[in-house]
């Protein structure tokens, strides 16, 4: 590799997941200012929640990164996770480098631009694991760890300023059922070496000792398993196959018939047959077999565990999947955690669930059922002490959580620690770390198969009218300026009760229209715009008096 010239510079620029728990999207520039070369780490997305009505999918605003992408030599991908791959289909178009990927994440990637129709214009490169990616100034090297998806990868990302340890999303397990367990000896190489800056997962830094190990949920769930009557239905993510994996052979070992249900389940259990696991299970049986099979014979493997509407253990609580019912005396394990913001949606299923006389099971009554896929604070100890970085950069968490990161790095003697907000461009090298500028970092909205920015007309006008209720008001005026019909209102969202009828309030808005129309000259009349800007304004005051809201307010005046 060869010297770096005086003005070269290595940066890194999150501009997703870093105060944040999902949708990563990371670049690592090397160059002198004016002429960095750029690799992105991942292309993630997050999910919406109540704040965002009518959004379900969130991605980072690549735009930055976009004004460069001639000099973008490659997208490379840690793993398989929505949070890291999940925006490829829709930003790619926008960034259109080479993606690097190990077989089961590309297996996927390529399901995801065959949804949009982008199958063939994606260069994808399968990348062994345990591989090298050379791009430009930056050699990568996949470093194999453990995590709750097959093939995640730490990346040792090599320049002729230093070595940084991306370690992506990891955890320590000695036994991940499927899969190799974390490369030791090539971190502690990589420490021996020298690391310059390690960028690490954040998600448990609050919690002590450690994540645990798969193979301790494979001696659980055999055993509670065994124990339970009726028809049985694990949810899981679908993702982890090596929770997938046990599951099946639990239910198979107790003499249980297996059935995946929803189309993530087979996804992935497709995806992971492509890379040679779930190879030597019994077969499966198909959801319009299940109801053939008595109920104490039946174990079925659900998506949905996070509460999701559409999923199969929701359409199955409300009772309308169209093969698979639970009812009095069967039994669901919830196989996974609580992914914070999802506490409510979750609750309303279990009492969904509940109600129809199926009894729980969860990690709270079971601890060993269920184990996280990110590193607790003895893991990040270890990693600290093996990869021994000369900064340590927090990932992958809330504000709180990268600062607490920073506070443990600290404490473990790492020389510096610096935590980057999204958008932060830190310069790593050479010199002292710091942010050296601000690029924008903001969020793309996938609403009605549209990008749209975050904070755009239509989302702000839904969540005002989710608060606010919605108002039309309507009148008919012939061509001399005369009232020939109305103005009569209609409402959504607006209350009323039996002692405070709405039609009551109703009229009182027509009233308060009829006024403002009043209050207009012969020639404003003529005019419709200055008649439903005066209409509208006039009610929207009224709405306040009578309800202290302020509801979207919509007049159309018709001309007879």
């Amino acid at each position: 590799m060869k010297r770096p010239a005086p003005d070269d510079e290595l940066v890194f620029l999150p501009l997703g997941g870093s105060n944040e728990i999902g949708m990563n999207f990371n670049c690592y520039g090397y160059g002198p200012p004016h002429a960095r070369k750029w690799i992105i780490v991942d292309v993630g997305v997050t999910f919406g929640d109540p704040t965002t009505p009518g959004v379900e999918i969130i991605m980072p605003d690549p735009t930055f990164i976009e004004h460069h992408a001639k000099d973008i030599l490659g997208i490379v991908l840690t793993h398989a996770h929505e949070d890291h791959i999940g925006a490829i289909a829709w930003l790619w178009p926008r960034l259109k480098a080479q993606l690097y990927a190990t077989p089961f994440t590309a297996f996927l990637i390529r399901e995801k631009l065959r949804d949009q129709d982008l199958e063939s214009a994606v260069p994808i490169n399968e990348v062994p694991l345990g591989g090298r990616v050379e791009l430009g100034p930056f050699a990568i090297d996949l470093i194999t760890i453990t995590h709750s998806i097959p093939e995640p990868n730490g990346l040792a990302i090599t320049t002729p300023l230093g070595v940084i340890l991306h370690t992506g999303d990891w955890k320590i397990d000695p036994d991940p059922q499927l899969g190799a367990p974390t490369d030791v000896a090539a971190i502690q190489r990589l420490g021996d070496e020298g690391v310059l800056a390690m960028v690490c997962d954040s998600t448990n830094v609050f919690v002590d000792g450690r994540a645990g190990s798969e193979a301790d949920v494979r001696v659980a769930m055999n055993r509670l398993i065994g124990t339970l009557k009726g028809k049985i239905a694990v949810a899981c993510f679908a993702s982890n196959v090596a929770r997938m994996d046990t599951a099946i052979r639990a239910g198979q070992a107790n003499g249980r018939k297996v059935c995946l249900v929803g189309r993530s389940m087979h996804r992935m259990a497709a995806a992971a047959r492509s890379v040679g696991f779930l190879a030597d299970i019994a077969p499966l049986i198909d959801e319009s077999q299940a109801k053939s099979v008595p109920a104490d014979k039946l174990m079925l493997l659900c998506t949905g565990s996070q509460g999701e509407p559409r999923a199969a253990l929701s359409r199955i609580a409300e009772g309308n999947h169209p093969h698979i019912s639970l009812g009095q005396g069967d039994c669901v394990v919830f196989s996974s955690r609580v992914i914070p913001g999802n506490e409510i949606a979750i609750r309303n299923l279990q009492n969904k669930l509940a109600d129809r006389g199926v009894r729980l099971y969860t990690d709270r009554d079971h601890p060993g059922i269920h184990v996280s896929g990110h590193p607790c604070r003895e893991e990040l100890a270890d990693m600290y002490r093996w990869a021994r970085p000369s900064i340590a950069v927090p990932t992958h968490g809330e504000r709180r959580h990268l600062l607490e990161h920073c506070n443990f790095a600290l404490d473990l003697q790492i020389p510096q620690a610096i935590a980057p907000r999204n958008g932060d461009m830190v310069r790593l090298a050479p010199g002292r770390a710091e942010v050296i500028d601000e690029t924008p970092a903001g969020r793309l909205f996938l609403d009605g198969g549209i990008l749209t920015q975050e904070n755009g007309e239509a989302l702000r006008e839904r969540r005002h009218a989710a608060h606010n209720g919605v108002l039309h008001v309507c009148l008919a005026m012939d061509s001399k300026g005369r009232v020939a019909s109305g103005p009569s209102v209609s409402s959504i969202g607006m209350p009323g009760d039996e002692h405070n009828p709405l039609e009551d309030a109703l009229e009182q808005l027509a009233d308060a229209a009829e006024n403002a129309l009043k209050g207009l000259d012969r020639e404003a009349r003529q005019d419709d715009e200055a008649i439903e800007t005066a209409i509208a304004r006039a009610v929207k005051k009224a709405c306040y008096r009578l309800w202290e809201r302020r509801p979207i307010v919509e007049a159309t005046v018709l001309r007879v």
